[in-house]
């Protein structure tokens, strides 16, 4: 049982989080210019 303890406390949340939401902001902007391009440049 101590290992899995010490599996979750070595390692840290706020950096995956971070990281998590860039990849998300980085994916939104093509994402984005796609579905413009989809609907004609008509949102």
């Amino acid at each position: 049982m101590s290992f899995i303890t010490n599996l979750f406390s070595g390692i840290d949340f706020n950096v995956i989080f971070q990281l998590i939401f860039v990849a998300l902001i980085m994916l939104s902007g093509p994402i984005v210019i796609f579905l413009l391009a989809v609907r004609g440049g008509d949102l």
